[in-house]
């Protein structure tokens, strides 16, 4: 072996020895207090042990000894608990520009608003999200962008352009017949509708989102009815499933709601109307419901300034406060209940006010946490590596400053994110 030879031979096992040292790199997390989402209790002086970007093992402060040489996090006087989930963000949106203001963003605009909104959504504690629906097969570029380390963001499951009738919540309605404008993932009848899905397969995605009823932002739709017919959502599972891939319905409207948990979707996004029929129907099921009760308030104090149209902005009167009902329903039957904020309608980042109107309509701060955390992970299919701090799993974890339990709003200012064991937020 000649010596340029081994130069380069030494010089590649150095990189390559490089890598796996950094990705091996150990940190020791001193937790003050640390939130067991599985067993719903609070732990004090706990040391969490990070190997790479997995959790290697936790214990009590006494029984793991801490090298000198270490790297410590000190999170002594923080309540640490996992990287929260949400399972319905849209973070391709401008939250600034709704109804016709929408038209002026084109599918690479929208990309880099994701761009943004996903640095915007990781630094405010949530590292993972399910994004549902995204035109241009943006949300998929976005995901991979993040996976390989070219923007920081959270991880990502995410749909591709979402399916719907044609006219319906999931089209563009904003154009005159001229124009001849219909959204991506618009699909009529069984075989177009598999077709859609297995397109979106084809290009990435990793669950199917559709539009089983009208819907409070979309033109000329009424928000309570029913758009696919049974038979129609039946393919969408069937078609899904088949693929491994969960389906999630967009459903405000009873009729809706119920058709969509026959068919057998894995959640119900919104269900703000959902009656005792149909809460009887997702437990039987074990259907997920995922209900954004937060954005109502955001939508009709913001919303002319961000071009919602005067419709959309009657029907959230309609629907708003009737969802917080449902939600309260819901939970005090027992229903299986993933959080999802809906931020993209309004700005990511904000995703954690959520959490007050979940405890205010029901839930205990740890059932609310819960639901961002290990049912949330549960529905998206990734209950052992998200989700909880415990070994073996990715090393996502925040902190905050006082206790959530006592007070749920502290989830809204986050001091400390990591993800896959590398820091993104530390203050």
């Amino acid at each position: 072996m000649g010596s340029k030879t081994r130069y380069l031979v030494l010089s590649t096992c150095l990189v390559i020895c490089g890598q796996f040292a950094a990705a091996q790199q150990i940190t020791y997390i001193k937790a003050g207090r640390l939130l067991d989402v599985a067993d719903g209790r609070m732990l004090t002086d706990r040391i969490i042990v990070v190997r790479g970007d997995r959790i290697e093992r936790t214990g009590s402060a006494s029984s793991i000894d801490i090298p000198a040489d270490a790297n410590v996090v000190d999170l002594s006087d923080a309540t640490v608990l996992p990287g929260l989930i949400d399972m319905h963000v849209h973070l391709m949106s401008d939250p600034d520009a709704h109804g016709y203001k929408s038209l002026a963003a084109s599918v690479p605009r929208n990309a880099l608003f994701g761009a943004a909104n996903a640095r915007r959504t990781l630094t405010a504690g949530f590292t993972t999200v399910r994004n549902v629906g995204a035109g241009g097969y943006a949300d998929i570029a976005l995901r991979d962008a993040i996976n390989h380390g070219d923007v920081p963001g959270p991880r990502m499951r995410v749909t591709g352009p979402a399916l719907g009738i044609t006219g319906g919540h999931c089209d563009n309605n904003l154009l005159p017949p001229r124009f001849e404008s219909f959204a991506e993932g618009v699909a009529d009848g069984p075989w177009e509708i598999r077709k859609q899905i297995r397109e979106n397969a084809k290009y990435g995605a990793d669950l199917t989102k559709f539009c089983a009823t009208g819907g409070v932002l979309s033109k000329g739709t009424s928000v309570g009815k029913q758009q696919y017919t049974l038979q129609e959502m039946a393919t969408i599972v069937a078609e899904s499933h088949q693929r491994d891939r969960k389906v999630a319905a967009h459903a405000h409207g009873t009729e809706g709601i119920k058709a969509a948990i026959e068919a057998g979707v894995d959640s119900v996004e919104h269900a703000s109307l959902i009656d005792d029929e149909g809460i009887r129907m997702a437990l039987d099921a074990g259907t997920f419901l995922v209900m954004d009760i937060y954005v109502s308030d955001y939508i009709l104090e913001k919303g002319e300034a961000a071009g919602f149209l005067p419709e959309s902005l009657q029907k959230e009167l309609k629907v708003g406060q009737a969802q917080r009902n449902s939600f309260r329903r819901a939970h005090e039957a027992g229903v299986r209940m993933a959080f999802g904020s809906d931020a993209g309608v309004y700005p990511p980042g904000m995703n954690a006010r959520q959490f007050a109107y979940m405890v205010q309509y029901g839930m205990t701060p740890m059932e609310a946490i819960q639901a961002a955390t290990i049912h949330a992970a549960e529905l998206l299919g990734w209950p052992r590596d998200v989700g909880a701090i415990e070994a073996g799993m990715y090393a996502d974890i925040i902190a905050v400053k006082g206790n959530p339990l006592d007070d749920i709003r502290v989830l809204e200012d986050v001091r400390f994110v990591m993800k896959g064991g590398e820091i993104y937020r530390q203050r």
